[in-house]
């Protein structure tokens, strides 16, 4: 009789698992599509050698000034350079008639959430890979995943619903900055960030 107990607790206890760390985070999570496909590869590459701070600036006053506006685009793309969709997609449907890409931003923070990208950009020389990932490198932009409830992107809590791993990058949870704090000997109230 025990054997069935524990045979039947484990049985629950897997089921709720996978519930938990499979299912219920795949029905949590809207996939969705940026509008049209981006080349950080070859924008930063051999082929054109742009910096990431060229397009995602921070401006004068030490505000990020995010995705780039499409004015930046339209200083190369005024015509079609390449052969792809997407490339004919930027011209005549955002160059041509001056309309502005509506991109899905992976990095959005919560509302209570205050970063300066000039505090760890500009004064403490902070790659953007350390909280990006390798982003910068990639030859397709990812879908973006949006939670149904928060509407916040997937990359503010990651993969998985519960951190396994110790790889922070392509997630910005609230654990790697004070990891990244702690490393630096930063110790801040939390109203710094918290605002």
């Amino acid at each position: 009789m025990k054997f069935h107990a524990s045979l039947s607790f484990l049985s629950g206890f897997a089921v709720m698992i996978i519930v938990g760390w499979i299912v219920f985070p795949w029905l949590l999570y809207s996939t969705k599509e940026q509008p049209i496909q981006f080349s950080h590869k070859v924008h930063t590459g051999e082929t054109v050698g742009l910096s990431c701070e060229e397009c995602h600036a921070v401006g004068e006053d030490g505000r990020f000034t995010g995705i780039p506006p499409l004015e930046k685009c339209a200083g190369c793309h005024s015509a079609q350079l390449g052969t792809t969709a997407d490339e004919k997609k930027l011209v005549e449907d955002y160059v041509v008639p001056n309309r502005e890409i509506p991109w899905l931003v992976y990095a959005r923070q919560p509302e209570n959430v205050y970063f300066s990208h000039a505090q760890h950009v500009k004064i403490a020389k902070i790659e953007c890979e350390r909280c990006h990932g390798t982003h910068g490198s990639s030859d397709r932009l990812r879908p973006y995943q949006e939670n149904r409830i928060s509407g916040y992107s997937r990359d503010i809590s990651g993969a998985l619903t519960v951190r396994v791993s110790s790889d922070s990058q392509e997630e910005m949870k609230m654990d790697d900055c004070a990891k990244c704090h702690s490393e630096r000997g930063v110790y801040d109230s939390c109203l710094k960030c918290h605002k």
